[in-house]
């Protein structure tokens, strides 16, 4: 029995957790969507805004206008009540006066007699109860229509009647069903001719069952116009704004639709107010963008036409002349010194200037569009030691040491390799370049959806407006500084875009005297988007805590 009441515990703690959580995802998922539609539509926050602001007032005025009915609607029943009252006193005064307050039974007579005259009598406050108390010494002969209403007679009341004044407050009363009941007590001290110690006291209890039920009918109808005055108000602000806002949600769909490149859009032009100025206004700047991109297009297609026809032109007669060079390079040494330095010159310009060319065209393909990435599966660490394997003559030659830190297992990356293999020669010779002959450092890491690889020298480095400058085409950080490597000026230009082409990042740190690190960041499947990097941009003994990477 134990057992089974044991698991039946256990059941129904699961099934309340997971309802708890069912109900927690539910209130998350609501309040996200409550917060997102808070923060793209103008149109909501301009109704709920309205809302809060008409709903405030709408109560505040409710409430005052409820508290002034309910106090004017008293104030003439206090004032009905009282006026009967006193013409209560008047007359039980004309009948009280010749008691014999020692004859107990013509006391009460006479209280009962005048008791159910007073109830005959009626007034302009309502129905009502009478009570007559007739006190000598500590002897107290009550007379009532209803025994309830003497027994819920308040002592501070009784106890300013007694004092020979009038008074009234508001008691609960119970009524023919016993159920307490909002009442209205009037007392009065009755002025008889006796001396001594004989009073007498006069009360009326109003009930204010009526008074209640048409207050809540005052509230009902105040709470249901409040309700229908604020939402008649959200409806016009709802409205009002729609009529703002459809004009700037069709200019911002027609500016997203030129952004795309569809320059033929424009807004529908309606009436002459305001919006349909900003219509007109917003079709003149289109007309005008589509002018200037239309022209600047032209320019730049001619540009690439020029770029690209002059690089093929030049190939034949490139051709041509290397091959007198070579003929030149080869019998060098039967020249004069001056001469055969001469061939080697001619030569490595040539070399260069073929270098350029080859630059160009591919510059010129990206500009067209017809650059294609060949992406299949290929290990970024045997890329790299090819690539360090190849800059090692060049690195020797500026006495720097290449060093590599890549994972023992392999990094598998669908990429161009060609296109890679390409940008990380562009950045490691640009290393050697710029290194002043301290060591570079070339390092791989991957994560679970991006492979990285950064080139870190420590020459002379870069400033900030010098690293926004350096994928430009043809940019050198110092215009005097004699270039060694032979370099087209293009290299960092294509480099970026064949990180682009890969859907991958292209990014350079550099600080003034402490070098510069490049950091090339693409997808492991072809098509992937990237969100990080597994390497930091900033090396890790300069970064400082918090700096983003």
């Amino acid at each position: 029995m134990g057992a089974e009441v044991r698991r039946l515990r256990k059941g129904l703690g699961r099934r309340f957790r997971l309802a708890r959580r069912i109900a927690q995802r539910s209130v998350r998922e609501q309040t996200r969507r409550a917060v997102r539609a808070w923060r793209s539509s103008l149109q909501v926050r301009i109704g709920a805004i309205t809302m809060v602001v008409a709903g405030t007032v709408v109560v505040i005025v409710s409430l005052v206008l409820f508290s002034q009915i309910r106090d004017q609607l008293l104030s003439v029943k206090e004032e009905a009540a009282i006026d009967q009252a006193q013409a209560g006193v008047v007359y039980a005064q004309s009948q009280v006066a010749t008691i014999a307050a020692g004859d107990g039974a013509s006391v009460r007579s006479a209280l009962s007699r005048t008791v159910n005259a007073l109830l005959q009598r009626g007034g302009a406050a309502g129905d009502f109860e009478v009570v007559m108390i007739h006190r000598t010494g500590d002897i107290e002969r009550p007379a009532a229509s209803r025994r309830a209403v003497l027994e819920s007679l308040p002592p501070d009341l009784r106890a300013d009647v007694a004092s020979g004044g009038q008074s009234r407050k508001y008691s609960p009363v119970p009524d023919a069903t016993g159920e307490p009941q909002p009442t209205l007590l009037v007392g009065a001290a009755v002025p008889t001719d006796a001396t001594g110690v004989q009073q007498v006291e006069l009360y009326y209890a109003f009930p204010l069952a009526q008074e209640v039920e048409s207050l809540s009918l005052i509230r009902s109808t105040v709470v249901i116009s409040g309700i229908a005055l604020t939402l008649f108000v959200v409806m016009i602000g709802v409205m009002v704004t729609r009529l703002v806002v459809d004009p700037v949600r069709r200019a911002a769909g027609t500016a997203q639709r030129l952004a795309e490149g569809q320059l033929e859009e424009r807004m529908t032009v309606r009436g002459e107010d305001d919006l349909a100025r900003l219509a007109t206004s917003f079709n003149a700047m289109a007309d005008s963008l589509q002018r200037q991109i239309t022209q600047l297009e032209g320019l730049s297609q001619l540009q690439q036409r020029f770029t690209s026809d002059v690089s093929h032109e030049l190939r034949t007669p490139l051709t041509t002349v290397q091959m007198a060079a070579e003929v030149l390079h080869e019998a060098r040494t039967d020249f004069p010194p001056h001469v055969a330095r001469s061939a080697e010159l001619l030569r490595a310009e040539l070399d260069r200037f073929e270098s350029l060319l080859t630059d160009l065209l591919e510059i010129s393909r990206y500009d067209a569009g017809a650059a294609v990435l060949d992406a299949e599966p290929a290990d970024l660490g045997a890329l790299v030691d090819r690539v360090v394997a190849g800059m090692e003559a060049l690195a020797r030659r500026h006495d720097c040491e290449l060093l590599v830190n890549r994972p023992q297992e392999a990094v598998i990356a669908e990429v161009d390799a060609r296109r890679v293999e390409r940008i990380l020669r562009n950045l490691v010779g640009n290393a050697i370049e710029h290194g002043a002959g301290r060591p570079i450092e070339i390092t791989l890491a991957a994560n679970r959806t991006a492979a990285a690889v950064t080139v870190r020298d420590q020459g002379v480095g870069l400033s900030s407006a010098d690293a926004q400058h350096v994928f430009d085409r043809f940019w050198r950080a110092d215009p005097s500084r004699v270039r060694t490597v032979g370099g087209s000026g293009l290299g960092l230009s294509i480099s970026l875009e064949d990180a682009r082409l890969h859907g991958g990042w292209l990014q350079v740190w550099g600080q003034p005297g402490a070098g510069a690190q490049f950091r090339l960041t693409v997808p492991l499947t072809a098509g992937g988007e990237l969100t990080s990097s597994p390497l930091p941009l900033r090396p890790a003994f300069i970064r400082r805590p918090g700096t983003p990477v």
